[in-house]
């Protein structure tokens, strides 16, 4: 893989000596984050997505929670320490963090002061999937690394429908 063909999420990763590898898949095919598990031959509770929510006041806070899995907005807001946070829009999410939706990438966006929450689910695993920054890519890495380059806190964010 040339230089190029990397995003900014790898040349981070690289940056930090964290070892990952990258998962190309179709961009044009996924429109989930089970399709994109699918997509690259993992199982969906090992595939996290990234989401952006809004507390009433200050920066958007990121979940990255388990592809099938459905945010707990009172979970995070009570770990975050904060009465009540809100799922932004699709069109306010791509603003606030210049990303497109499907590519919306926590490793894309260090540096930039978003608090970032981990669900603990994440630790079952010696590694999860997540966007690379851009459709079509994802990087594999230890929950650990994640934890420790973008700072984010690890705590029971989610929940799936019954």
């Amino acid at each position: 893989m040339t230089s190029s063909d990397k995003t900014l999420a790898m040349r981070l990763l690289e940056g930090k000596k964290v070892a990952y590898t990258a998962l190309r898949y179709d961009p044009d095919v996924s429109v989930s984050a089970v399709e994109v598990a699918e997509a690259v031959g993992l199982p969906p509770a090992q595939v996290f997505k990234t989401l952006v929510t809004q507390p009433d006041a200050g920066k958007p806070i990121l979940a990255v929670i388990p592809a099938p899995a459905e945010l707990d907005l009172k979970a995070l807001a009570k770990a975050a320490g904060l009465k009540k946070v809100r799922m932004a829009t699709q069109a306010d999410a791509e603003r606030l963090t210049g990303l497109q939706k499907g590519g919306i990438s926590v490793l894309a966006l260090v540096n930039k002061g978003f608090k970032v929450f981990l669900d603990s689910s994440a630790q079952q695993f010696d590694q999860i999937a997540m966007s690379a920054g851009e459709r079509g890519v994802q990087v594999q890495l230890a929950p650990k690394d994640f934890m420790r380059v973008t700072g984010a806190h690890s705590d029971a964010i989610s929940q799936y429908s019954r």
